[in-house]
């Protein structure tokens, strides 16, 4: 592997009478080269300072870091061959668009042609060709971004690290520097390491999504299994929106499984290590659900409308089950469902999933 966390730890001294924090829990993930990998989790999950320990501002507590074969636990962080984009863009405001870009190369010593020659590349990249004499404060959010990312690149680093560089941008922006961050990134072929909260991020540009909770790896894996086949239920309720219905199993072959949730009986997807008699849950996305009229029989629930929003390109429903039960669904709007009303949900077998509590 090209870039190892090897059981990562880091502690902070607490200012109350618990002692010590613990920010980062024994973290260890085998990256590969060219990978785009995101740290996505809740603020304060860990995610940012398991960066800075990568980027060599914070040292492990325990556990080591290698890159390309070579240990990095006493390593400077100018010494790491890494380059990070901030998410405040950190650009001098008092040098143009081309003093901002080869400023790292100017410390590095290079000869000037050297130095114009990357330059003149990175920008060509980066769609700044022709605003090098500009000033941070004559451009645009996108450009200051990109002013941020060719700055990283020029210094042809063996990781490039992100710290939520898009939370600044408007929506629309943002989308567009999504997909022109994952473009760049493939053909370059660097690997890089990407930090953020939004789901959708991390969906659209990586290769793998380490998932942190609590300082913990929750689940690593590509974005269709996070999002297709969570491990618990922490992973399923935090990437992309999830239903819940408390549910005991009944029995199971190799293939399916019989649970009992709402009063009701299901078809799942079997799970390994479950057990007749034993409590799960039975998680779904509320677009999987669908609204159906009496015909359907098996994996149905009956339910009231208790409210109806309009989102363009569906209805979003939420519907009571039982007491204290309420579920979300998402429909099509080729017919709507009035408050109050009595419908029935059919959840398809083959889009259920049996997790486990956290």
């Amino acid at each position: 592997m090209y870039l190892v966390l090897d059981h990562l730890t880091k502690r902070f001294p607490s200012r109350g009478p618990a002692g010590e924090v613990t920010a980062v829990d024994d973290v260890s993930l085998n990256i590969e080269k060219g990978k785009f990998v995101t740290l996505l989790g809740p603020s304060g999950c860990g995610k940012t300072t398991t960066l800075r320990l990568i980027a060599g501002f914070e040292f492990p507590t325990a556990g080591r870091i290698t890159l390309d074969n070579q240990r990095l636990d006493d390593v400077p962080p100018n010494r790491r061959d890494m380059a990070m984009v901030f998410q405040s863009y950190a650009i001098f405001p008092h040098l143009n668009v081309y003093e901002n870009i080869v400023y790292g190369l100017k410390i590095k010593q290079l000869s000037a042609t050297e130095i114009r020659r990357r330059a003149d590349e990175v920008m060509k990249l980066t769609q700044l060709t022709g605003l090098e004499d500009r000033a941070p404060n004559q451009l645009s959010g996108g450009q200051q971004q990109r002013v941020a990312l060719a700055r990283a690149l020029v210094v042809e680093p063996k990781v490039l690290l992100f710290d939520e560089p898009l939370s600044n941008l408007d929506a629309k922006l943002r989308e567009e520097m999504r997909f022109e961050i994952r473009d760049l990134q493939k053909r370059l072929g660097i690997t890089a390491i990407y930090v953020t909260h939004a789901q959708e991020e991390a969906l659209v540009m990586s290769d793998l999504i380490a998932i942190i909770n609590n300082g913990k790896l929750a689940q690593l894996g590509t974005p269709e299994e996070i999002y297709e086949h969570p491990q618990s239920r922490f992973v399923a309720d935090f990437i992309g929106l999830s239903d819940f219905i408390p549910a005991r199993v009944e029995s199971f072959d190799d293939r399916t499984a019989q649970v009992t949730a709402a009063h009701a009986t299901f078809t799942t997807p079997a799970k390994p290590g479950l057990a007749p008699g034993q409590s799960t849950t039975l998680f779904i996305r509320p677009n999987d659900i669908e609204i159906v009229d009496d015909t359907a029989e098996k994996n149905v629930l009956p339910c009231v409308v208790k409210h109806v929003t309009y989102l363009g390109n569906c209805v979003d429903y939420r519907v009571q089950v039982d007491e204290g039960l309420e579920l979300r669904v998402q429909s099509d709007t080729l017919r709507r469902y009035a408050p109050g009303a009595r419908v029935r949900l059919h959840l398809p077998p083959e889009r259920c999933r049996l997790i486990v509590e956290d």
